[in-house]
């Protein structure tokens, strides 16, 4: 079925084919709740507040509501479950262990270290788990982060010019400090490459990413000559992204590595501006929605003309963009499941988008995240506000279960 008029993403047959009814009527109940900006607000400030009291319903609350519509489970082996489903519907898994370190600083990022090895070895057990993403602030302190990003601003030259001078430049401790983050990353990285499974390191704030990137660009040097091991996540919602994205193929091309991008919009958006306002510099975010739009096709076009160079994941929830997609690579007679080129959506949002190109026959993912629920709550949060905020995403979701509840009755 390799047609792109036959990929439709109204088909709620296959998009829910995984829910029991009950589960649809959750998930109705939650987006319809989500749909309240007042309260989600109150959500929003209350519940890191109930957890913190360890109010005695707080817990079961969340974890029969918003958890188990966004998150695989508290353990691995919760999860697992998860990801077996999915897999039965030719769709597999990213799984983000959600537990963000630093809290106990350098023995706490030794700590996530430790859990990031062991999530990519049960991965490479599981016939359906390609993937796991890694944030670098699991394994940095961000204050370093920003430092280092901060005086990069200042040097001149290549991202790889600017990092190397700055990195060799540190006082003793702080250099130190910087390899033992190195390190981390890079035993992540050799774990995986071992186990063929790609690690994909998750975008941050604009103020810590440059030395992110840099580091990131560095373990693909090493790492994506003889397989695709190491991602780097571009946020299309700055402008400067698309020429990040060319930059990089350039270094790829040039240093003779392959270059994982997986492109996503971005999650920072009102955060980013706030700062960049409070702080009087120029907004790094686009000015509208349909600059995103045009830079995020853009560079879904590009990945895929230069598939002998890049290894791309489509990380998006907007139709349209999956739609082209999948339309550039019939154009160019590419297979939809090339080995270069993946698509994903988060668990629990768009199963329209995902079952029905799993259906095409597309190479596709769910981002399952796992963790404890205390630890997993900043994840929660962010979906919630996502939710309410992006124009439409909640109405569609509503509407698209709706259409399926309706369907059940009748058929």
């Amino acid at each position: 079925m390799n047609n792109s008029h036959l990929i439709s993403f109204d088909n709620t047959e296959y998009a829910f084919a995984y829910k029991k009814k009950n589960d649809l009527k959750n998930a109705h109940f939650l987006f319809k709740a989500m749909g309240m900006p007042w309260l989600v607000n109150i959500g929003l400030k209350f519940t890191p507040l109930a957890i913190k009291w360890k109010l005695p319903f707080t817990i079961p609350v969340i974890r029969n509501t918003i958890f188990k519509q966004f998150v695989g489970g508290e353990t691995l082996g919760e999860t697992s479950a998860v990801a077996r489903k999915l897999g039965d519907y030719n769709v597999q898994v990213i799984l983000d262990y959600g537990v963000e370190g630093g809290d106990d600083g350098e023995q706490g990022f030794d700590h996530s270290t430790e859990e990031f090895i062991r999530v990519i070895e049960y991965a490479a057990t599981q016939p359906n788990i390609p993937f796991i993403s890694v944030k670098v602030t699991g394994l940095s302190r961000f204050a370093l982060l920003e430092k280092i990003d901060e005086l990069m601003v200042k040097v001149p030259g290549t991202l790889m010019k600017k990092y190397l001078s700055v990195t060799e430049n540190l006082p003793a401790e702080e250099k130190e400090e910087w390899h033992r983050v190195r390190v981390r990353v890079m035993r992540l990285c050799e774990v995986a490459a071992a186990k063929k499974i790609g690690v994909l390191i998750d975008a941050e704030e604009t103020w810590i990413q440059s030395p992110v990137d840099a580091l990131t660009i560095l373990m693909m040097d090493t790492f994506n000559k003889q397989q695709v091991v190491v991602y780097n996540t571009l946020q299309l919602y700055r402008h400067d992204r698309f020429k990040f994205l060319q930059d990089s193929y350039e270094a790829a091309a040039e240093r003779n590595f392959v270059l994982g991008a997986k492109l996503v919009r971005g999650a920072y958006m009102e955060k980013e501006r706030l700062r960049a306002e409070e702080m009087n510099y120029p907004s790094p975010i686009q000015p509208d929605k349909q600059s995103t739009d045009r830079d995020y096709e853009a560079s879904v076009q590009f990945c895929i003309e230069h598939l002998d160079i890049i290894a791309v994941i489509i990380a998006s929830h907007n139709e349209q963009s999956n739609l082209t997609a999948t339309q550039i690579l019939q154009q160019k007679n590419i297979p939809l499941n090339h080995p270069h080129v993946h698509f994903s959506q988060l668990f629990g949002m768009s199963d329209n988008i995902t079952f029905n190109l799993a259906k095409a026959g597309c190479s596709i993912s769910k981002y399952l995240p796992f963790g404890p629920i205390k630890d997993v709550i900043p994840y929660l949060m962010r979906r919630a506000q996502e939710n309410s905020s992006v124009g439409g995403q909640t109405g569609r979701e509503l509407g698209l279960i709706k259409k399926e509840l309706e369907r059940r009755k009748t058929g």
